[in-house]
């Protein structure tokens, strides 16, 4: 197996062990290119609610052996324990320390699990920041008497379930520099005679996708930040099912520096050189009356 096949799978191997399908739960999950004791590894993040708006962080950190098991710290905010959401964990990498800090006192949400300012989670190995999730990064220096990190970690890949009726927004960090936006997507499909219609875009820019009993699968490729995207998507079950309360639909963002050619739904076939996805947001997208 090549390099650049295994580094895809490796990917692909740790979304699907920290990620479900089942609508009822809600999870953001992020991978990362990472350096740690001296070699690349994949981090991956996971926020996820359930039913009872439990808040819960796994960080999962990627062995590179085959007969080990990953490194796995779980970090549970129950909202209403005031002295659980600021703490710190510890664990062994290659017989050296990792250490976790989390502040989450001041954390604002949204409806996704994953908080959007004013908090902090710092992975640190050997005095060095290795992975900040947050805004609050001289906080997390300060509190872990750490330095940042000389090779900054790379986001690869995203996936989480978001819900709505006909409107339905994410967070992403698509285009050159890596900035913060904003994905929407609106969907028209009506009971009646009315061809059913779809919008899809980054911040106010948008692209309408017409035609949908024939176009329930397809692509479209546009630029943000003058990098090129393409969406891909499948709505197959909201126009053709019975109902189209609880039904998913799925949508993918790729980006490449080299450039993008027409493809199915899929992160892994446009790599870079070193076999990964300059980076893909795959959305499991369900309508909810």
């Amino acid at each position: 197996m090549s390099n650049n096949i295994a580094s895809s799978l490796s990917v692909q191997k740790l979304v699907e062990e920290v990620i479900t399908n089942d609508p009822s739960w809600n999870f953001v999950s992020s991978v990362y290119k990472t350096k740690i004791a001296g070699t690349s590894r994949n981090v991956t993040t996971t926020w996820s609610k359930n039913l009872i708006t439990t808040v819960s962080l796994q960080i999962t950190i990627e062995s590179l052996s085959e007969d080990e098991d990953p490194y796995v710290c779980r970090i549970d905010v129950n909202t209403w324990q005031f002295w659980g959401k600021k703490g710190m964990k510890s664990f062994n990498i290659d017989e050296k320390q990792v250490d976790v800090y989390w502040n989450l006192r001041d954390a604002n949400f949204s409806t996704s699990p994953e908080p959007c300012s004013d908090y902090h989670v710092a992975l640190v190995y050997n005095e060095e920041m290795v992975l900040l999730l947050g805004d609050q990064e001289t906080e997390a220096l300060r509190r872990s008497n750490s330095s940042p990190c000389l090779e900054k970690p790379v986001l690869v890949l995203k996936e989480e379930n978001i819900f709505g009726k006909n409107l339905f927004t994410a967070r992403t960090v698509l285009g050159k520099e890596g900035n913060e936006h904003h994905i929407v997507i609106e969907a028209a499909l009506c009971d009646n005679n009315d061809e059913p219609q779809m919008w899809i875009g980054v911040d106010v820019a948008s692209i309408r996708i017409d035609n949908l009993h024939w176009r329930f699968r397809g692509y479209e490729d546009f630029l943000v930040d003058g990098m090129p995207v393409q969406v891909l998507w499948d709505i197959h079950d909201w126009l053709y099912m019975s109902s189209n309360s609880g039904l998913g639909g799925i949508f993918i963002f790729r980006q490449n520096m080299n450039g993008l050619q027409p493809s199915n739904l899929s992160c892994n076939e446009n790599t870079n050189g070193d076999g990964c996805a300059e980076f893909c947001h795959f959305l499991h997208v369900w309508k909810i009356d």
